[in-house]
């Protein structure tokens, strides 16, 4: 880091063991973004009246290239957090999840999500609770327990679905293990 670790306590004394709990996690964050030019944390008891225990908050305020990050963690309604050390921990499994999710983007390794087949329900047995889903790829099989919602009797043919395929679950070919339907009617083609 370019500047030295900067810890504060607030409304509580100082804890050497507190202390050396935050430059081993402030070691393992610069493992994960060694680019960190700074990191100021702040840890403080909250003041709680009528309350059984003391509920510790921390902040950490991280610099870096183009960008600074900021993560608090206040205590829960679970009371973990009257736990120093649970707090701190907490803060820092934060800031190190947001610094992979930084390094990931700044190195254009964003997740990329698909999207989601679409397809029409070309025939539909209804009788015999099952029917066929045209998509661009060819034909997709559909039992009446993939849809979605208990919403089979719903369907028509034309409607538009969503649907999700196994490749080789069946001897026939593709079968949708989950069908949505989207609400929209597509005019046969």
């Amino acid at each position: 880091m370019q500047k030295p670790l900067e810890i504060r306590f607030q409304q509580m004394d100082p804890s050497p063991a507190v202390e050396a709990r935050i430059r081993e996690k402030v070691e393992a964050l610069e493992r994960v973004a060694p680019r960190m030019t700074s990191c100021r944390v702040v840890v403080e008891k909250e003041d709680r009246h009528q309350t059984k225990g003391n509920l510790y908050r921390v902040r950490l305020d991280i610099g870096m290239p183009g960008k600074e990050i900021a993560v608090s963690r206040a205590g829960p309604k679970d009371h973990a957090h009257e736990d120093v050390y649970v707090a701190v921990r907490d803060a820092f499994a934060a800031a190190q999840r947001q610094l992979r999710e930084r390094s990931r983007s700044v190195a254009g390794k964003v997740k990329q999500h698909e999207a989601p087949l679409t397809g029409r329900v070309g025939r539909l047995f209804a009788d015999e609770g099952y029917g066929f889903v045209e998509t661009p790829a060819g034909d997709v099989y559909f039992h009446r327990n993939s849809v979605a919602d208990g919403g089979f009797d719903k369907l028509g043919v034309g409607d538009e679905v969503r649907l999700e395929i196994a490749e080789n679950e069946s001897p026939e070919g593709w079968q949708a293990t989950t069908v949505q339907a989207t609400g929209r009617v597509l005019a046969e083609e």
